[in-house]
Parts: structure tokens; C-alpha cells; sequence
């Protein structure tokens, strides 16, 4: 298997079906975890030194953070349905989920100090940004943008239809060069519909130390520690993915391969 792939487990105590964590990825910034939780279970947790954003893939839960209680969130039965519900919740805080539907809930984590308030994002409050054209087109949710109040955590859900690419022509942010290029560890969780069908992600770096291309199955992570990360969604499956990014510097500025610039570069 894929170093850099990342397959779903049995659900364990927590709900938790999926984990990566700084340990378990080798990198220094991004948590990323996937919990799936009934009506009648409840999860409470510290954040201690991480800041972290609650995103409600589908369901609905009651949720609080810290002194703030935020009610019943969430309206959509599948990722791929309009707009998230999330939840900002600052490091050294608690934060408990309390199901009102069977929920998938994405716990989103990295660095902080408790700068922030904990807040509610609402989906009215988030729009949806078309990017490329033709087979390159996808259209993107920026749920946790740099211009939003946050420490370190950066967090974007992504739809490509079925036969287009995605994060392409091919990108990096691995290497801080003030104005041109931040230093982002990256996590793509995937998900398709149908579910039975599968993507294909690519990671490379310009000397080749990484070059991965993995077959991504409904459910799968990808981690990206540096280099190029295209996505391809075959032909009648549609392609979800949701992207933690975090890293030295909480921006993203990232730079094309060369090789391959010129497709969005032409006339």
C-alpha cells in the first residue's frame, strides 16, 4: 500500500473510523479524524495545544465549545449537499458533540494557543467559488480561509464532477518564499458518489523522492507532507474531498510545475 494513503478503520470507543496525527503522519502541524456517532453517543474532548474546527459532514449534532453553546447544527445528509455546518474551537478549551441524527463529523486540528474565541460557521456565511474551465472545473467551499479569524488551521471542501480534474495543473506549498510560496502539510480526506467508485491522486516532488499515485476509494485520506498533488474524478463519479492544511506561515500561496503552467497560461 501507499505510504501516503490512508484507509478507514473499525469504528472504535470514540466513533473514530480514521485518524492522522503528527506522530502518525511524520509532519509537525496537521490532525485530521473522522468520526461516525449514533443518536445516543456523546463526545467530549480537550483541544490542550491544538485549535481545532468541527466540520459536520452529514447529520446533525448538538454542539458545544467551551462556555458557548451553539444548539442543534447541521441540515445536509451527505457531504456532497450543499453547504457545511463547523465549528471553530480554540486550543485549551473542551468541546462535546452530542448526535441529534447519525453524524459524520471531521475533526480538523493543529498548533495554537487559545488566541480565538470559540464560533460557529455557518453555511449562509460561506460561498461557493468556481475554479478552471472545462475538464479542469471544481468547485470549492472555503469553510476556514486565512481571512477568517484562526491560528494556524486552514480548511477547504472541494467538489469535482465526474471526468474533471482537481488541484491542477499540478501544485506545491512546500517551501516558504515570502510572497510566492508557503510551507502547508496538507490531508485530503476523499469521498464519491456513487461510493462504490474511486479517484486517483498523485504526489510528486521535482526530484522524485515522492511519487505516489494512488487508486482513492470512498473514505480514503491522502497525506501530502510536500509536493505535487493532482486529483482525477473518472467518469460518472463525482469526487468530494475536504483539505486540513497548516504550517509555519497561515497562508496559501503555493507554485505550479513548471512542466505544466502553460495549460492555464495559454490564450
Amino acid at each position: 500500500m501507499a505510504r501516503l494513503l490512508v484507509k478507514p478503520h473499525a469504528r472504535d470507543e470514540d466513533g473514530s473510523v480514521l485518524s492522522v496525527t503528527p506522530e502518525s503522519a511524520g509532519w509537525q502541524h496537521v490532525g485530521f479524524e473522522i468520526c461516525q456517532l449514533e443518536p445516543d453517543d456523546v463526545l467530549a474532548r480537550g483541544t490542550g495545544d491544538r485549535e481545532v474546527c468541527l466540520v459536520l459532514l452529514a447529520g446533525r449534532a448538538r454542539i458545544s465549545a467551551g462556555d458557548a453553546e451553539f444548539g442543534i447544527v447541521g441540515e445536509r445528509n451527505s457531504p456532497f449537499e450543499g453547504k457545511p455546518w463547523a465549528v471553530y474551537v480554540p486550543a485549551r478549551s473542551r468541546y462535546e458533540v452530542s448526535p441529534a441524527t447519525r453524524l459524520e463529523l471531521a475533526i480538523c486540528s493543529a498548533p495554537g494557543t487559545g488566541k480565538y474565541p470559540p464560533r460557529l460557521i455557518q453555511p449562509q456565511h460561506l460561498s461557493i467559488e468556481t475554479r478552471g474551465e472545462g475538464t479542469n472545473k471544481r468547485f470549492v467551499c472555503n469553510i476556514l480561509p486565512e481571512q477568517d479569524l484562526a491560528e494556524s488551521l486552514l480548511v477547504v471542501e472541494v467538489i469535482t464532477p465526474g471526468g474533471n480534474w482537481s488541484s491542477y495543473p499540478p501544485h506545491k506549498h512546500d517551501h516558504a518564499a515570502a510572497g510566492a510560496e508557503t510551507q502547508l502539510e496538507e490531508t485530503y480526506y476523499h469521498r464519491l458518489k456513487p461510493a462504490q467508485g474511486f479517484a486517483l491522486q498523485r504526489v510528486y516532488t521535482d526530484d522524485r523522492s515522492i511519487d505516489e499515485t494512488m487508486a482513492v476509494e470512498d473514505g480514503d485520506c491522502v497525506m501530502v507532507p510536500r509536493g505535487y498533488h493532482p486529483v482525477g474524478a473518472p467518469h460518472g463519479y463525482d469526487l468530494y474531498y475536504l483539505n486540513v492544511m497548516a504550517g509555519p506561515e497561515r497562508a496559501w500561496r503555493f507554485r505550479n510545475d513548471p512542466a505544466h503552467d502553460w495549460i492555464i497560461k495559454k490564450v
